[in-house]
């Protein structure tokens, strides 16, 4: 996640969350040729959705990766059930302004989408209402173009601990809020990895660097993914 000094914590620059600075984006979404017969899920947002720290769907970036996993993105774990296809478009280190300039492009052809995103806009200083803002205008603008829509939380940040939790819980609320008013579901992805011996923090088994999950974290989230 890349972040300016505004909350005042020293950080490492990760994929949608921080840590060492991985190559450099591009547009990054993978998407599969629709199934004859299929239904077509796509997930639009940061690093969490790609799969940081072991995992890019932009081919290019994936390579400069000394120990690319699969399984370190929900992709992996949640396209299953027959005639299921999962499209990341996961995009390291965007705020939410940013990765709604990509949701035409990514659903194209899709039958739902999953919007994710926030904490970079926490890491750089960006305030949550605009983050919020954007967050409802991309469900807004799903459900206008006739997808089922999704919304989820944003995760617990241990390097970013305890100086963003408040503004995590912040936006977190303004999700919900969002769901209420939308008609949509939200993932509850702040409380399937938090630790509970250490609220606002993912439990360690559950996060690869502090920033990320780990591959059972991506797992762990993928059982919330309504496939269906």
């Amino acid at each position: 996640m890349r972040r300016a000094a505004p909350l005042g914590l020293v950080l490492l620059a990760l994929a949608g969350g921080c840590g060492a600075q991985p190559p450099a984006p591009t547009s990054g979404a993978s998407a599969p040729t629709r199934p004859a017969a299929g239904r077509v899920i796509a997930a639009l947002g940061d690093s969490i959705t790609a799969g940081s720290p072991l995992w890019d769907p932009d081919p290019a970036t994936r390579g400069q990766i000394a120990e690319p996993d699969e399984q370190s993105q929900f992709e992996y774990w949640a396209a299953r059930g027959e005639d299921v296809s999962f499209r990341n478009c996961g995009v390291f280190g965007e705020r939410t302004d940013e990765i709604a300039t990509r949701l035409d492009e990514c659903t194209a052809g899709a039958d739902a989408i999953i919007v994710q995103g926030g904490i970079n806009d926490i890491a750089q200083g960006r305030p949550v209402t605009e983050a919020a803002r954007d967050l409802d205008a991309m469900v807004a603008r799903g459900l206008e173009v006739g997808l089922e829509t999704t919304i989820v939380e944003v995760l617990p940040w241990n390097n970013g601990y305890p100086d963003a939790d408040p503004e995590i819980v912040a936006l977190n609320k303004a999700i919900a809020r969002i769901g209420e008013r939308r008609g949509v579901e939200v993932l509850p992805f702040y409380s399937a990895l938090e630790d509970p011996a250490a609220p606002g923090r993912m439990a360690a088994e559950l996060t690869a660097d502090g920033d990320h999950p780990s591959v059972e974290g991506y797992r762990e989230l993928s059982e919330l993914i309504p496939i269906r």
